[in-house]
């Protein structure tokens, strides 16, 4: 190799090395101010739509609702359209009530207390740097947003991948996705975000109305799947 070879491909590679190393700044300062953001907001109420992908079938399901958070980990996710559902963390439990069908399903908290679920990365709770590997999928499509790839360094049968794309003037989650082991995808897309909102001891406390068919899987070591817990 010529010595004119030998310096442009040692400035290659040393461009190479700069670029990978700006891009993991960038994913971390993200990071960072993402997860700020959130630790300095002690609730928040979001208007949201959900589109859930049966990738075998091809089916898609549409959802859209209103969900309501309060630290440390109180939620109160409630889809208006195309039924009526709840899905409620309470500082002891977690109800999924269906009152079309008047039935609802009571699960551990320890459910939504995971870092890698849906719950905790919706809400900004998830300790990205511990539980995840971060990098960057920035496209043409994704306008201004930060758009970065999550992959849990131990994958569950829930959750094998997720993104999720900031708002880059805020670092708050304007979109979130949930791949399973299977394909499935869930992605959750949040709106008129309002940081610090009231909130009141209610707003976080269920009891099934009276005629509700409980099932009860809080000992289940593997409950009933439900597409708002994954």
């Amino acid at each position: 190799m010529s010595r004119l070879l030998r310096i442009l491909f040692c400035a290659f590679l040393a461009l190479g090395l700069f670029a990978q190393e700006s891009l993991a700044a960038d994913i971390s300062a993200a990071m960072n101010k993402m997860q700020a953001a959130y630790a300095d907001m002690q609730s928040f109420r979001a208007n949201f739509t959900q589109q859930l992908l049966q990738r075998e079938s091809g089916v898609v399901e549409k959802r859209s609702g209103v969900i309501l958070f309060k630290k440390p980990l109180l939620v109160r996710w409630e889809t208006a359209a195309p039924h009526a559902e709840l899905l409620m963390v309470t500082d002891k439990e977690i109800w999924n009530y269906l009152p079309d069908e008047e039935l609802a399903y009571r699960y551990s908290r320890a459910l939504a207390e995971d870092s890698r679920s849906l719950i905790q990365v919706i809400t900004g709770q998830s300790a990205l740097s511990r539980d995840f590997d971060v990098e960057s999928a920035q496209a043409p499509e994704d306008g201004k947003l930060i758009h970065l790839l999550l992959y849990p360094k131990e994958p569950t049968t829930e959750l094998t991948e997720a993104q999720l794309w900031l708002d880059p003037s805020t670092f708050l989650i304007r979109r979130a996705m949930v791949m399973d082991f299977y394909g499935n995808t869930n992605t959750i897309e949040l709106t008129d975000l309002a940081p610090d909102a009231k909130t009141s001891a209610k707003d976080f406390q269920f009891t099934p109305p009276r005629g509700t068919e409980v099932e009860d899987h809080v000992e289940a070591q593997h409950p009933v799947s439900r597409p708002l817990l994954n």
